[in-house]
């Protein structure tokens, strides 16, 4: 199979037919083989019915139903697992994203040899205050974080290599930095291609304010769990110990103080005690908070998996 399309929606069923026709139409002009798989997010209005339609009409049309809604992340995960296509391809159901997009994506992974192609929308149409300049910001600080040089992390215009989605989990809130996942799991051909952005022609956003604050606590923890996972004693040891020795050199420092001038020289008035006694118990919590991480990874069933390019002969 050429491609396997993969379409998240909350309440989108005004959009879906036309969406629908438009992919229809531009994989015949291109002689394409594709399946398309639609995931209902818990939809409340009639999504499910629509997609049940199309699918009577177009059988290469595939739908994925969630009993409520668990999030764009947990949409592509479960999408990303039935795909089958050679290049998967993602965008959104609200008509923003352009299905004209889809030859050029698929020809920079099969032809140019690309792992995986980001989206950048140049020219949006979305409101400036609470998503553009919001967007920016997150998107710098990601750049600066994963070293991936690219514009726009968060667009839903995505294609990839087979072989990358079924490489990467997707939770909580991690749709945001599939590029950011993709790199930790040894894809580097990553880039980037401009495409064009569409103004809302039915329904709303999805996405309110606290999408920003969670993205920032998932980019947080991304960085952490791909970088510590599989040796936390590295992180935890190391700030554990710095703790515990600046600790111990204070208490060093008061107890040769109290030895010199035994008389004049009170321990419990000084801050400087309290510090100490801080920083020796944080130290310590650190350590044994690394020790048992250590513990847990040596001790769990993917301590050993690692990312095998190719196998023969056994």
């Amino acid at each position: 199979m050429d491609i396997s399309l993969v379409i998240p929606l909350l309440n989108e069923a005004e959009s879906l037919p036309e969406l629908s026709a438009w992919i229809e139409k531009v994989m015949k002009e291109h002689n394409y083989s594709y399946e398309v798989i639609f995931v209902d997010d818990g939809s409340t209005d009639t999504s499910w019915n629509v997609i049940e339609e199309l699918r009577r009409k177009n059988p290469n049309i595939k739908g994925i139903k969630f009993q409520r809604n668990y999030g764009k992340s947990a949409a592509l995960n479960e999408a990303f697992r039935a795909a089958q296509g050679d290049v998967v391809i993602t965008m959104d159901a609200d008509l923003q994203d352009s299905p004209d997009e889809i030859p050029e994506l698929r020809k920079m992974i099969v032809q140019d040899g690309y792992d995986l192609v980001s989206g950048w929308k140049k020219k949006r149409y979305d409101n400036t205050l609470t998503k553009n300049i919001p967007s920016k910001f997150f998107n710098a600080v990601t750049r600066k974080v994963s070293g991936i040089k690219l514009h726009d992390f968060n667009c839903g215009l995505k294609a990839y290599r087979n072989k990358v989605v079924k490489s990467i989990e997707v939770y909580g809130e991690m749709h945001r930095y599939i590029p950011v996942l993709a790199k930790w799991a040894g894809f580097k051909k990553i880039t980037e291609k401009p495409v064009e952005h569409r103004a809302r022609k039915y329904g709303v956003s999805k996405f309110g304010l606290r999408r920003f604050v969670n993205g920032f606590l998932d980019l947080i923890s991304i960085t952490f769990v791909s970088k510590f996972s599989k040796r936390p004693m590295h992180f935890f040891g190391l700030w554990g110990s710095i703790f515990f020795l600046v600790g111990l050199g204070i208490s060093s420092y008061l107890i040769i103080s109290k030895l010199l001038s035994p008389l004049t020289f009170a321990l419990t008035n000084r801050p400087d005690f309290y510090l100490a006694l801080t920083t020796l118990i944080v130290g310590m919590q650190l350590f044994l908070a690394g020790f048992i991480g250590e513990l847990v990874s040596r001790n769990s069933a993917t301590r050993n998996s690692y990312l095998i390019e190719e196998k023969t002969g056994l």
